[in-house]
C-alpha cells in the first residue's frame, strides 16, 4: 500500500448517518405509501402519476443508498444515491404541495 493512498479520503464511501437517513427515509416512505395512498392523488380524489412516480424514487434511492447497493454504471449511481433521495423527496413534496 502507498503511503499517499492513506492521505486520501475514501471518495466513494457514503457517510453512515447520511446512509442511515437514507434508509429511513426509504422505510417512510414505504410506509406512507402503503398506509396513505392518498398522498399521491390530486385534490379531485384522481391519481398524480408524477407524485407517486417521484416519491417511488425517493424510496427507491433511499432503500439503495442506506443499504449501499451501489451499481455499477454511473447513471444508476447518480439515480440511486442519497443526494438523490433527498432530491426526489423535495421534488414530490413541493408536486404534493401544489395540489
Amino acid at each position: 500500500m502507498d503511503r499517499h493512498d492513506l492521505d486520501q479520503p475514501v471518495l466513494h464511501q457514503p457517510d453512515p448517518g447520511l446512509r442511515i437517513l437514507s434508509l429511513a427515509t426509504g422505510v417512510v416512505l414505504a410506509l406512507l405509501l402503503v398506509l396513505f395512498p392518498r398522498v399521491a392523488m390530486d385534490r379531485w380524489g384522481g391519481a398524480d402519476p408524477l407524485a407517486a412516480g417521484v416519491l417511488l424514487w425517493a424510496m427507491g434511492a433511499g432503500f439503495a443508498s442506506g443499504l449501499s447497493l451501489v451499481p455499477r454504471q454511473r447513471v444508476l449511481r447518480g439515480l440511486l444515491s442519497s443526494e438523490a433521495c433527498l432530491l426526489a423527496l423535495v421534488l414530490s413534496l413541493l408536486q404534493i404541495a401544489s395540489h
